[in-house]
């Protein structure tokens, strides 16, 4: 059975539905790749592995409390154009016999002064009262700080098991709330320790026209 922790205020929740219905989605396909993201005001879609010898342009997060030795591989597509709506596809693939109990994705809060990621398109049907539960496959959605260590600031999305061996697709909805470009940092996290990729953190900068 799925477990589901909601932490958003309801304050918030109740506000999504206005910015769903004020957006509408402008996919856009994008690849991974490397080297640092451009700075201009006008940005391509991207993620790439994060810098370490240069200053980061955008929206940062903290240093995870541990890291997790166990491999995996990753690809990030941005699928939004510039002032518009659409998703962040995370594909993570486990390159390790153990499973990882909840595998997190981790943002900055800020993001959402100019895209709001969520793992759902929310409705008045969701968040009625007496509607229907809310059975997702995420296992959690908090703003820092948390009750397990997420720190303030960021905002984590967890989305269940890593199987050994096995892939996991992570769709996340991006609805634009301000114009605009942006780079923010993304971390995958097994709970509160950032896994590795190729010997490295996976700890990336993703770009947005």
């Amino acid at each position: 059975m799925t477990r589901t922790r909601w932490r958003l205020p309801a304050a918030a929740l109740l506000a999504l539905p206005l910015l769903v219905a004020a957006c509408g989605p402008g996919p856009s396909p994008s690849a991974t790749g490397s080297g640092p993201p451009s700075a201009e005001a006008s940005l391509p879609p991207s993620a790439t592995t994060r810098p370490t010898a240069t200053p980061f342009p955008g929206l940062a997060l903290p240093t995870p409390a541990a890291t997790d030795q166990r491999a995996i591989s990753y690809t990030v597509s941005v699928e939004l154009g510039a002032n518009a709506s659409g998703r962040i596809v995370v594909t993570v693939v486990s390159l390790t016999d153990t499973i990882v109990d909840e595998l997190v994705l981790r943002w900055p809060t800020e993001v959402r002064d100019t895209v709001f990621l969520a793992p759902f398109e929310p409705s008045q049907q969701r968040i009625r009262e007496g509607g229907p539960p809310l059975l997702q496959p995420w296992t959690k959605w908090v703003d820092g700080p948390g009750e397990t260590g997420e720190p303030a600031g960021t905002t984590s999305l967890g989305w269940g098991p890593l199987l050994p061996r096995a892939t996991l697709t992570i769709p996340v909805l991006a609805t634009r709330v301000a114009p605009g470009p942006l780079i923010f940092e993304l971390q995958i996290l097994a709970g509160e320790s950032v896994l590795t990729s190729d010997g490295e953190p996976a700890w990336l900068q993703v770009s947005i026209p």
